[in-house]
């Protein structure tokens, strides 16, 4: 490489330009990065994401970009060859900020998080030591709806557990709407990368018939929710039940089981269980379970031990009635809390 001094001719303009343009590019990343580096740094402990949640929701993230963006391709690879061809989907996903969709890290995190606890917790209670999980007794049950609703469960989580063990999913397993999402933008990151003129109308068709093949019931929550349902536990049954699930390490029928109770929706019992702390013992004492078993789950799921010994005579004084009016909220429709709190924000 030559540095003599020499005329310059458009070439090197034009390569000027295109440096100056990279620079004040690099510059304002750089600006970006700091203002990201210095909000993180602000943020209090309990707001952080710890090392393995936030790798296993990496993980997870990409994952489902890729099984949505395998089953396109495949689809769409039919009408166009170009279809085959590697994008960095994820990457321009990422970059344009679609996926910082407030409803979808919502839901993956909170799901990260209820993953991550029931592989903390211990196995087996200790005098349940040898006996049948709680899920395959019900699997055996005389009444077939049960059984049925436990194998379907069964074979979720163990596609679930499957995933954390190998990072790939087949399905994304998310609710409809957020799924929906995740198809078109996927379909978008894709079309914009093929010059084809029919490439439009083709994404479009495979990815409505990507959404007709989504199966909402084909869900580790949404199977915990039908087999609790199905249960349809008396109030005399619930602490064995729940104490049972989590003696399985089974949360999500745990947390299926504890929303049935309060007549709330899922991802609200579960964003209880995975926050932990007061609203969950509230919780606990709305559905009236008595004191052993508050004690038995909250030594499972505290974070502090020993703060919650100290405070489980406090627990049990709150009477089911005010525990119940205390979150009595919680328990509204998902859309009519939104216009409430919207209201509320606006006032």
């Amino acid at each position: 490489m030559s540095t003599d001094e020499r005329d310059i001719g458009d070439g090197d303009r034009n390569g000027a330009s295109r440096l100056l343009a990279r620079a004040a590019a690099a510059l304002s990343r750089a600006d970006r990065g700091l203002a990201q580096t210095i909000d993180d740094f602000f943020l209090p402990e309990d707001a952080r994401l710890d090392d393995r949640t936030r790798a296993t929701l990496t993980v997870t993230l990409a994952a489902m970009v890729a099984a949505v963006e395998g089953d396109l391709r495949r689809r769409a690879a039919r009408s166009l060859a170009a279809a085959g061809e590697g994008v960095a989907v994820l990457d321009r996903l990422t970059g344009a900020g679609l996926l910082r969709d407030p409803g979808l890290m919502r839901e993956l995190i909170a799901r990260t998080r209820l993953d991550l606890l029931a592989d903390a917790l211990t196995t087996a209670a200790p005098d349940d030591a040898g006996a049948p999980s709680l899920l395959a007794r019900l699997t055996a049950s005389g009444d077939g709806q049960v059984a049925n609703a436990a194998l379907t469960l069964m074979a979720t989580e163990g596609r679930r557990r499957g995933f954390l063990d190998t990072g790939r999913l087949s399905h994304t397993e998310l609710p409809a709407e957020l799924h929906h999402r995740l198809v078109w933008w996927v379909a978008a990151a894709i079309l914009e990368q093929l010059a084809d003129g029919d490439a439009g109308r083709v994404m479009a068709d495979a990815g409505l018939h990507a959404l007709g093949g989504h199966d909402e019931s084909d869900r580790a929550e949404t199977a915990a929710v039908r087999l609790a349902t199905t249960i349809d536990p008396q109030p005399a049954e619930l602490p064995a039940l729940l104490t049972h699930a989590l003696g399985d390490r089974n949360l999500s029928l745990f947390v299926a089981l504890l929303a049935f109770a309060l007549r709330m929706d899922f991802a609200v019992a579960r964003q209880l269980v995975v926050a932990g702390g007061d609203p969950l013992w509230l919780a606990l004492r709305a559905i009236d379970l008595d004191r052993a078993t508050i004690a038995r789950i909250g030594l499972a799921l505290s974070n502090d031990v020993d703060a919650f010994a100290d405070q489980l005579d406090a627990i049990v004084a709150v009477s089911p009635a005010d525990a119940r009016a205390a979150l009595s909220s919680l328990a509204l429709p998902a859309d009519l809390r939104a216009a409430i709190a919207a209201l509320a924000a606006a006032r």
